[in-house]
């Protein structure tokens, strides 16, 4: 399984008084994309233990209410103790955003701790 897909409605309370999607929600449509996606891996407890590094949005095109929300995630690339995730937003079948995002793996006090190999291996299964 290389990618996974999240879909949703656009809620009411997500768009402006114009309809469209407030650029903040995209990442909450990753974020709910990324559980998916580990959650189809089974690396719910690997989500729980990431921290979010940095984000790059590039839109292409505004999401609006009423649209349905369809977001394909895949992993880019694993390194020792962080992974970069491509989310692919779509709206309605059109293009929306590309969203680029590195998160890190953490012990409980929050220092960077190595990616388990099993984990490893779930992440470069779905980067090919």
């Amino acid at each position: 399984m290389s990618h996974s897909t999240w879909l949703a409605p656009v809620r009411y309370v997500e768009a402006d008084q114009q309809g469209i999607v407030f650029n903040a929600h995209y990442l909450t449509y990753c974020d709910e994309a990324f559980g998916a996606f580990c959650a189809e891996r089974g690396l719910l407890a690997f989500a729980e233990q990431v921290n979010l590094v940095s984000s790059t949005l590039t839109w292409t095109a505004a999401a609006r209410w009423g649209d349905l929300v369809e977001v394909r995630t895949r992993c880019l690339r694993v390194g020792r103790t962080s992974t970069a995730i491509a989310f692919e937003i779509r709206a309605s079948g059109r293009d929306c955003c590309h969203v680029e995002t590195t998160y890190v793996l953490t012990d409980a006090d929050g220092t960077k701790t190595p990616i388990p190999d099993s984990v490893r291996t779930e992440l470069i299964d779905a980067a090919s």
